[in-house]
């Protein structure tokens, strides 16, 4: 589907252990699933950095030279992190994890959780991925998804809701999912209240179905989850990512290298997908906690939509972009930015007014003419859908329990059908 609009989304499934729904993005309804796009047998070895098109755009050396993201601590729900990877080492805090949910924590079973922990706090040794927030941790937590065969490992490995309440429990201040599913766990949605009143800032895919289904997708259209879109390097939302009212921010997705497999032996280029931005978004999150350590969640977070780039009304998000292509730089650099009050829900609209749906149009048009971006880090945001990398919109699936990949550009702003949070 091409989009002529600047807002775009995507949507995953979650996949269940013995008892769940499984299945993967394409499958039937009510399975969590990790949502990749593009992962083309291709491969980069020692040049995957030089394929991370975002960086420059969002000027991280810039960031870098302001913040790391030191002290900041990143829950990643997926399919597990693999510790001993070059760009990994010393980033990963096992010993963090409860014993309750730690079942093969550190075990990925098919390379995407890695690849999500890279994206955030990778260091990009070895010639491994080079991560947003290089000076952030990881605190790894295996949750179930389509992509686990193996039925013992599906009995012991955490449920979404108990990785969430373990998170909530941690040091760690964001929580990034980068998977969902179509059917609403009560149990996930209770978990995620929860980590709410604790201060943690959420992040989840929308999916990369919106060819075919797009669907509504969970936990990204929970209240107090923040759902991300993904976009190309032009700053346009990708044909593949989901739409709705639950879509409320956008960041690179399309084009982003990943781990090709679980035998971490090489980057597959052309990947990406909502999972992605999901994971540059918490990275940006982190990077925003770390130079302004006094903010809480909500400021963090009205921080990010505050300078997002869009060019609609900010009081009328888009479907397809939300309130804009994420903008970290901006904040970073601005010391005496406002972040609004501290215990005031910036998406509180939103999450008052729940699901309305998806749709095939975005909430508020905006001209398929509209320049892009001339970097990431500020300008216009362009209003038309990706659809130039269609070969690359291979969506492979990874079902993880409550996994939706999604990746979101730094600079600009895309909307998703998502629920809003309650207030």
């Amino acid at each position: 589907m091409t989009v002529t609009s600047p807002s775009g989304r995507l949507t995953a499934y979650f996949a269940g252990s013995a008892g769940r729904r499984v299945s993967t993005v394409c499958a039937a309804l009510g399975a969590f699933a990790i949502v990749s796009s593009g992962l083309a047998p291709s491969a980069v070895a020692a040049d995957v950095q030089s394929k991370q098109w975002y960086l420059d755009a969002m000027d991280a050396e810039g960031l870098w030279k302001i913040s790391r993201g030191e002290g900041v601590k990143v829950a990643v729900l997926d399919s597990g992190v693999n510790p001993e990877t070059s760009s990994l080492k010393g980033q990963v805090l096992a010993d963090e994890v409860p014993h309750t949910v730690s079942y093969k924590a550190t075990n990925d079973y098919d390379g995407h959780g890695t690849s999500m922990a890279e994206l955030i706090a990778g260091t990009g040794d070895g010639d491994g991925l080079q991560g947003l927030a290089p000076g952030a941790k990881i605190i790894p937590y295996r949750v179930v998804t389509s992509s686990l065969k193996n039925s013992a490992d599906k009995k012991k490995t955490p449920e979404v809701a108990d990785a969430i309440t373990a998170a909530a429990d941690s040091d760690a201040q964001i929580i990034s999912m980068s998977f969902g599913s179509d059917i609403i766990d009560f149990d996930v949605e209770k978990a995620v209240k929860y980590a709410e009143s604790k201060g943690k800032l959420m992040f989840a895919a929308t999916g990369n179905d919106a060819e075919t289904k797009n669907f509504i997708g969970y936990p990204a259209a929970f209240p107090y989850v923040v759902g991300v879109a993904a976009a190309d390097k032009s700053g346009k939302v990708a044909s593949y990512s989901e739409h709705g009212n639950y879509v409320d921010l956008a960041a690179p997705g399309v084009n982003v290298p990943l781990w090709c497999d679980a035998t971490f032996q090489s980057y597959c280029p052309k990947s990406g997908g909502t999972s992605a931005a999901t994971a540059i978004t918490s990275a940006s999150a982190a990077l925003i906690w770390s130079a302004h350590p006094n903010w809480t969640a909500n400021q963090v977070l009205r921080s990010l939509i505050d300078t997002a780039n869009r060019d609609w009304p900010k009081d009328k998000p888009s479907n397809y972009l939300g309130y804009g292509l994420i903008r970290p730089k901006r904040v970073v650099t601005n010391s005496n930015i406002n972040p609004g009050p501290p215990n005031s829900d910036p998406l509180s609209y939103e999450n008052g007014t729940g699901v309305t749906g998806v749709t095939t149009s975005p909430s508020v048009s905006a001209p398929p003419s509209s320049p892009a971006p001339k970097n990431i880090s500020g300008g216009a945001t362009p209003a038309a859908v990706s659809s130039s990398n269609s070969s690359d919109n291979n969506t492979q699936l990874y079902v993880i329990l409550g996994a939706v990949l999604v990746v979101a550009i730094g600079g600009g702003a895309f909307a998703v059908a998502r629920k809003r949070r309650t207030a």
